[in-house]
């Protein structure tokens, strides 16, 4: 009879036990997917479009749309990546939209209170505007990458645009240059970028055809500029209207491959993107 007591008791010990464990595992387990969740990477964003009529003859357009991401909390991360935007302090996606607001009023003031002698020159309607757009390329192994498109009509014969490409590396908090991904000399780098110039079409047409990028350029090297980025095959140079061609060319994009980077690719870069 003792030992039959002695047995169910054990039994009932063991089964209390197991119990134990099993919840201990599954708030582990529960722990670690709220955790996982905590860190996921979150992208949103803010947007304002607004105009306003200056006079009968001039009305001004501000567009503008900033990405946000609460998932980053280092500060000097956040000030390069809103490195053309000085003077945030508030990084949330209301501290962004009252920037915006404020950006907004503060242009349309700038025109307002420009010599009235000046406006008085405006012989015929005209709509000018000003806007920026922030466009996430991609978030691939840590390596995000944002595009940065300024554009602008004050009068003349056309508006103006630019492009600004960063790479940010989230592993070590800090933005991305090209020392970072190649030891390839300037020299060298150069000359590829020359080759391949052409590897991406113009767009543009004369009478004759197509035009070729080479046939545009104002430059006899063509810079390794720190506007880059990549994705699985090539490192991509990025150059806005009148950098390197004349506006005709619009924005040039030159690619340059792994391949032909290859024995100048550093060790981390290389075993992070998996480049053979």
């Amino acid at each position: 009879m003792k030992k039959t007591l002695s047995i169910l008791v054990f039994s009932a010990l063991f089964a209390v036990t197991s119990c134990k464990k099993t919840d201990s595992q599954n708030n582990s387990q529960s722990n670690a997917s709220e955790v996982k969740e905590t860190e996921k990477f979150v992208v949103d964003s803010v947007k304002i479009s607004d105009s306003v009529k200056i006079n009968n003859l001039l009305s001004l357009k501000y567009e503008s749309k900033m990405l946000v991401f609460p998932s980053i909390k280092d500060k000097t991360l956040l000030d390069s990546i809103y490195f053309d935007k000085k003077g945030i302090t508030d990084f949330s996606k209301q501290g962004l939209q009252a920037f915006l607001d404020k950006d907004k009023n503060e242009y349309f003031a700038s025109v307002k209170e420009k010599d009235n002698d000046w406006i008085a020159d405006i012989q015929h309607p005209q709509n000018w505007d000003t806007g920026y757009f922030m466009k996430l390329k991609s978030n691939t192994n840590d390596f995000l990458q944002i595009e940065y498109m300024f554009s602008s009509f004050e009068g003349g014969a056309h508006g103006n645009y630019g492009f600004s490409e960063r790479v940010f590396d989230l592993k070590n908090n800090k933005k991305l240059t090209l020392k970072d991904i190649t030891t390839m000399p300037k020299a060298r780098l150069e000359a590829l970028l020359m080759k391949n110039i052409n590897t991406i079409p113009s767009g543009t047409t004369d009478s004759q055809g197509a035009v070729k990028n080479s046939d545009m350029l104002l430059l006899k090297a063509i810079p390794a500029n720190e506007n880059f980025y990549f994705d699985e095959k090539n490192l991509y140079f990025h150059y806005s209207p009148y950098e390197i061609a004349a506006f005709a060319a619009g924005d040039i994009i030159i690619p340059v491959s792994w391949e032909e980077l290859k024995g100048t690719l550093t060790p981390q870069f290389k075993e992070r993107m998996k480049i053979n």
